[in-house]
């Protein structure tokens, strides 16, 4: 089977010295986790790997395509959640109005989006939250859980259909229950057939451990100067 995700001397340098890499691997498996502390580059790997950010150096193949060469095609076919500055929930909308602007942000200009009912919420949020409760679409986003909301994030990031999800920065979730509740979800998306790709400051074995499919780590330790 051929790989998600193929990198061979993979690297990326900035101003004050090297982001991350030299890299090679290959990334066969539906769920992934890249490992490293702040400053490790992994948030620019991700990016890099989605076709958002240019490497510096290396070969790099993404669901078949060669970057920087195919990057339009990468971003379509890739998705990206739980990024700083990116993909931020606004906390004092309601979760129908963020389900309405990214339904907006994803149609063509001359498409009118109604309103987002209940029904809608319920049914873009159900691949990301499975059997947890579904916020109504009136729920201010101040108003849910951190577990919820990375939920939200994630279920707003699958509304593309992206073969690959990837989400950075598990630990923004900071309750080990909430984490572990995510991590399940992850699994089950993984497992629905579109491959996951995460973000994690170190490994958590202890709550990985009853996932299927079990996630494969991938190290980073090199952190920037």
């Amino acid at each position: 089977m051929q790989p998600l995700i193929t990198a061979d001397g993979l690297s990326l340098s900035a101003a004050r010295g090297p982001v991350y890499g030299p890299l090679s691997f290959e990334l066969p498996d539906p769920l992934s986790v890249f490992c490293g502390p702040a400053g490790s580059g992994r948030t620019s790997l991700l990016l890099t790997l989605s076709g958002r950010m240019k490497a510096g150096k290396g070969a790099l193949t993404v669901l078949g395509h060669e970057l920087p060469r195919d990057a339009r095609a990468v971003q379509k076919q890739t998705a990206i959640a739980g990024f700083a500055g990116i993909d931020d929930l606004e906390p004092g909308v309601t979760v129908g109005q963020a389900l309405r602007e990214r339904l907006a942000w994803l149609a063509p200009w001359w498409t009118f989006v109604p309103k987002a009912t209940d029904r809608h919420v319920a049914r873009a949020c159900a691949p990301a939250f499975g059997e947890e409760e579904i916020p109504a679409a009136s729920t201010v986003i101040w108003n849910l859980g951190e577990a919820e909301q990375f939920l939200l994030r994630i279920s707003l990031a699958l509304l593309s259909g992206p073969g690959i999800l990837f989400v950075d920065d598990i630990e923004q979730v900071h309750s080990e229950t909430a984490r572990r509740l995510v991590w399940e979800r992850l699994a089950a998306i993984a497992a629905s057939g579109t491959a996951v790709v995460v973000g994690a400051a170190s490994l958590e074995n202890g709550l990985w451990e009853n996932l299927d499919p079990q996630p494969s780590a991938l190290l980073l330790t090199q952190e920037v100067r």
